[in-house]
């Protein structure tokens, strides 16, 4: 009974400073170069934000002023950003 995804091999080719630096990344990650790679891809590819987000950024886009955000502790923090 196969339940991952099916694979298609494929081959491309990428900057040699950029394939060494993918190669230490996946070790650090303790994944195989492959499973890192197709990690940053699926990512990059679904990531896409939900309505509030993409209104959000629309004000951001627009200079609309947000508020002010209290770092002085935690507490502040999580109550600034209810405001």
């Amino acid at each position: 009974m196969e339940t991952g995804a099916i694979k298609k091999q494929t081959a491309f080719r990428l900057n040699a400073n950029l394939l060494d630096r993918l190669k230490e990344e996946a070790k650090k990650a303790n994944r195989s170069l492959s499973n890192y790679v197709e990690c940053i891809l699926m990512d990059s590819v679904y990531n896409e934000p939900n309505e509030t987000t993409i209104e959000a950024i629309k004000e951001a886009q627009a200079g609309k002023f947000a508020g002010t955000i209290n770092t002085s502790s935690k507490k502040a923090f999580i109550k600034s950003c209810e405001e």
